[in-house]
């Protein structure tokens, strides 16, 4: 019993989360909701004047009311048609403009986030699964704020109104039609918890099989050379067949769930209609008054049916809020700035840097001292495991010093390694780094203000000036991850962003590895050369780089 109630009072303060951060999501899109509301209302109001019309009509044409002519009921009942065509029309277009527009808004909130979060926040998730909460989570997020929410208070007002104009027609049979509204919550009630955990499970399949996908297409060259394309199909259809079941159980509980509350709105129908036929039989009522009646309990078991839809929308939302809630604790970067400003040659300094990943697992980096003197060349060293790309993460504050300090200075300051300090850094990493779109769009990545000739010169020193053979020259569209070129092509115009960057600091982590020796020698040569008075560093393993460098760092695995 205990665990129950700590599960269940679990459950009710993480749904008050989720509403809160609903809440302060919905402030951003309040517009649009309004609107939705207001238009959901005015419909309500349209819909329920139709009935007093038509009723009116009838009674007409039967001639027990002459209130008016019946060709002046007809027309009333076409501008309430009308009316309710324009609103149609207005709904459709707020939908259509101010619907992408809190989309586009939310999706950039939650990039941008994801963009500013810690590196190490970010590694705890698969980026399948990042992208499958941007795209699917905010998109219900977003409906549910805008257009879920807002007909939720129209169907309650639609209900609150019908019955209210049923009340006053005939008070017994409106309150005979509400009496199952309290089962109708009770069932709900139970429902919730259930639907909740089963759409869990969906959208935590749905990640799974969109990171699957998205890593194969992305390493696809490394399963076919393997010749594992029948593994990676088979453990798609594994999830895929454990994705129907989960969604064939959720289905088969909600279709037992709706078949239980149609035949009690079934019954109320049929119930309905026989009270009105014998009051009608009686003369207690006109033709009339019957049509009304039917009409009415349309519009009240209408909304009480659409309030069973509601649920599944409901935990939909909730799962999705849960799920985007979870990104939005990743801790965000440092952002505070630092208030000198380091000019002239600038130096790395360490003092016993220790560093491991979490307290229990073994230190990647034990008490290690160096100096990178200001316009120094050090290549820095070691076997795989000994923290060489580690080092490289602390130097650009991706991640921070378990013990120890490493400093950055010039003549007259000193300054801590911050997220503020990577503006003192060009850094070329591993491998294949070219986003999709053009050789241009890469190139100003390191510089937006880049001008032809600067990019012509960085070009020059990464000898990559092939890329002026090109037919498109610098417009030479580029695919994911340089799709189109070949890996030292990408390899060098990789290169070539990072001069662009104006920083006293240029890393190097193995960035010549697809290069030839004589083309890597060249473009050593050439970096050397025109960045002599920064100071370099290259992460490396390949004898051509130690030739220009002026010292050297040794790195060796710690053992456990």
């Amino acid at each position: 019993m205990n665990f129950k109630k700590a599960i269940s009072k679990h459950t009710l303060s993480s749904m008050w989360s989720s509403t809160r951060w609903l809440w302060n999501v919905w402030q951003g899109h309040r517009i649009q909701a309004t609107l939705n509301t207001i238009i959901g209302i005015l419909n309500v109001a349209a819909g329920l004047t139709f009935v007093w019309a038509t009723k009116l009509t009838i009674d007409i044409a039967t001639h027990t009311d002459a209130r008016l002519t019946l060709n002046e009921a007809l027309l009333l009942l076409s501008a309430i048609l009308a009316v309710e065509i324009a609103l149609g029309m207005c709904s459709r277009w707020i939908r259509a403009t101010l619907g992408v527009k809190a989309q586009n808004s939310m999706q950039a909130r939650t990039f941008g986030h994801l963009l500013h979060s810690t590196w190490r926040g970010l590694q705890s998730y698969h980026s399948g699964d990042m992208l499958n909460r941007i795209e699917k989570d905010v998109t219900t997020v977003v409906s549910y704020l805008t257009e879920s929410l807002p007909a939720l208070i129209t169907t309650v007002v639609q209900f609150a109104g019908a019955f209210l104009f049923l009340f006053l027609m005939d008070r017994t049979l409106a309150l005979i039609i509400v009496f199952l509204l309290p089962i109708f919550l009770v069932i709900s009630r139970l429902y919730v918890s259930r639907m909740k955990a089963l759409t869990h499970q969906v959208r935590s399949t749905e990640s799974r099989i969109q990171a699957l996908v998205q890593e194969s297409i992305q390493h696809n060259l490394v399963i076919k050379t393997l010749e594992r394309c029948a593994t990676v199909l088979a453990n798609l259809q594994t999830l895929q067949g454990q994705l129907c079941g989960e969604v064939r159980h959720k289905t088969r509980y909600s279709l037992i769930s709706s078949a239980v509350m149609n035949i009690g709105f079934s019954a109320g129908y049929l119930f309905t209609f026989g009270w009105g036929v014998h009051n009608l039989s009686d003369g207690l009522i006109t033709y009339g008054a019957l049509i009304a009646f039917v009409q009415l309990v349309g519009q009240i078991q209408g909304p009480a049916r659409n309030l069973t839809r509601f649920i599944p929308i409901f935990i939909s939302a909730y799962t999705s809020a849960e799920r985007l809630i979870e990104l939005e604790r990743i801790p965000p970067e440092d952002t505070a700035t630092n208030t000198k400003n380091l000019k002239g040659g600038v130096g790395i300094r360490l003092r016993d840097v220790t560093f491991s990943y979490a307290p229990t697992e073994r230190k990647i980096i034990s008490n290690l001292k160096f100096d990178f003197p200001p316009g120094s060349r050090t290549a820095i060293l070691g076997e795989t495991g000994a923290g060489k790309t580690t080092l490289v993460r602390m130097l650009l504050a991706l991640v921070n010093p378990t013990h120890g300090s490493i400093t950055l200075y010039d003549a007259t300051h000193a300054l801590p390694v911050t997220t503020s300090t990577r503006n003192l850094f060009a850094y070329v990493p591993q491998g294949n780094t070219l986003l999709s779109g053009t050789i241009r769009s890469n190139l100003l990545l390191g510089n937006p203000k880049a001008t032809p000739q600067q990019m012509e010169q960085a070009l020059c020193m990464a000898q990559a000036d092939f890329v002026f053979s090109l037919p498109e020259g610098l417009d030479t569209p580029c695919g994911e991850q340089g799709g189109g070129l070949s890996e030292g092509q990408a390899q060098r115009i990789s290169i070539a962003r990072t001069l662009l960057r104006d920083a006293p600091i240029l890393l190097f982590d193995e960035a010549t590895s697809a290069l030839d020796n004589d083309t890597e020698a060249k473009v050593i040569e050439q970096i050397v050369r025109h960045f002599s008075d920064r100071t370099l560093i290259f992460v490396t393993h390949r004898p051509c780089v130690l030739e220009y460098c002026t010292q050297h760092l040794h790195m060796e695995r710690e053992k456990t």
